[in-house]
């Protein structure tokens, strides 16, 4: 019921950014006092309703000032009474001037907040701030985290000062796996984003429903997938697939409880059937796809692997190299890493028509097999797999972007993407 009146809410903020909108003519409409109003709006959205509503105009003014709209223009549009005002209130949200955070980010068109259909993480600098009194860090200067390949925003990371990130979960366990992963896998000489102590001497702190930690911020740069595609691309992804079979000869060693995944199950009992009429498939492939992978499925090692690693969670600082993110990892087939480490690289440079580009990738998808291999010797049945691994990984992450109303860029890209890798499918086959 009040999450029904809350999405009201929303849908009404988005339609009328540019009016003037206050807490009590929301309140009426819920049919709630102004403070119970107050209490329920930010337990479900997470942050104050007119923090809320600010946060809004400036992501739309945003987009409009990518497409061109002058920042006084933007400003007065979204009710600011003056430029200095904008620009004030900018720089509080997001932790850059809106000149460096056009520079960063890129032109996406805000996404409606569906509180039914996914899962909202919306924390106020002030909010974290206080959360950082714990680790004595509440005076640092806070910065959103902007991706430098995609221009993409974390809605689960804040900069803080040059030399931390904190992070937020609603989900206890994926927190505790980056801890316990990150701690095991420093033990042994692995640089990663390691958690930092609280002044009491703990890792996690609760509040308002989800778990905060902060990591140490790795020096370097994160791995660009752009980049692949220049001058000797290929020593570059046989690179990144050897230092992917460093990271799984490391994780295999580490002794930490992890769930369990089978990737062959969730593709034949949602994935697929998910997509089935939503996509061109191959006449007689999912015969093929169920029959062959399914024979050799069992017999594919597994351990503890990244499950996440694009390359922007590769970090590197001259010979020496890092890895982000282990809130993911799982218990799985290994060769699921190297194979959605290529596949991380398609979605992010995919252009359907562009076949130069194209048949480059099937050489970086090779390289970065072949770089995994020189650390990692594959089985017979790894080299088998390997095609039906992408094509599983394509599904699970296709079938997952169609049901989420923020993915639908993603999903188009990631639809087209996964129909092209299907027809191409005897070029992803390799030999030992």
């Amino acid at each position: 019921m009040h999450l029904t009146m809350i999405q009201r809410s929303i849908d009404y903020i988005e339609d009328n950014l540019k009016t003037d909108i206050t807490a009590k003519e929301l309140s009426e409409m819920a049919g709630f006092s102004v403070f119970h109003y107050y209490r329920v709006f930010q337990s479900a959205v997470g942050m104050p309703v007119m923090q809320y509503i600010t946060r809004r105009r400036l992501v739309h003014a945003l987009y409009n000032m990518h497409g061109g709209e002058k920042m006084i223009e933007v400003a007065l549009a979204y009710g600011f009474e003056t430029q200095a005002g904008f620009y004030k209130a900018f720089v509080r949200e997001f932790g850059y001037t809106p000149t460096e955070f056009l520079a960063m980010s890129k032109k996406r068109k805000p996404y409606r907040i569906n509180l039914f259909q996914e899962e909202q993480i919306m924390v106020s600098h002030k909010k974290i701030k206080e959360v950082l009194k714990n680790w004595g860090l509440e005076n640092e200067k806070l910065a959103d985290v902007v991706y430098e390949e995609t221009g993409n925003v974390s809605e689960s990371a804040c900069y803080v000062g040059d030399g931390y990130v904190i992070k937020f979960s609603p989900n206890l366990g994926r927190v505790e796996n980056h801890i316990s992963l990150s701690q095991a896998l420093e033990s042994i000489g692995l640089s990663t984003a390691t958690p930092i102590k609280t002044v009491d001497g703990k890792f996690v702190v609760a509040s308002d429903d989800l778990y905060f930690y902060v990591t140490k911020r790795l020096e370097g740069k994160q791995l660009k997938a752009s980049t692949m595609y220049l001058e000797d691309y290929m020593p570059k992804a046989r690179f990144i697939g050897e230092i992917i079979g460093q990271l799984s000869v490391a994780l295999s060693k580490v002794e930490v409880i992890a769930n369990q995944a089978n990737i062959l199950k969730t593709a034949k009992e949602w994935a697929i059937p998910a997509l089935v009429g939503k996509m061109d498939m191959p006449e007689g492939f999912l015969e093929m796809y169920e029959k062959e992978f399914g024979e050799i499925y069992e017999s594919l090692p597994q351990q503890i692997i990244h499950r996440d690693p694009n390359p922007g969670n590769i970090i590197l600082c001259g010979d020496n190299w890092g890895v982000l993110d282990f809130d993911l990892s799982e218990r799985n087939i290994r060769i699921f890493d190297p194979c959605y480490a290529a596949t991380a690289i398609l979605s992010e440079s995919f252009e359907a028509d562009n076949t130069d580009r194209l048949n480059q990738w099937i050489n970086i998808y090779k390289n970065i097999i072949y770089g995994y291999d020189e650390v990692v010797k594959l089985s017979d049945n790894e080299w088998k797999a390997l095609p039906y691994v992408v094509i599983t990984n394509q599904f699970i992450a296709t079938a997952w972007f169609s049901e989420q109303d923020k993915y639908k860029e993603l999903y188009e890209i990631n639809k087209k993407m996964t129909e092209w890798l299907l027809q191409n499918f005897d070029n992803m086959l390799l030999n030992s």
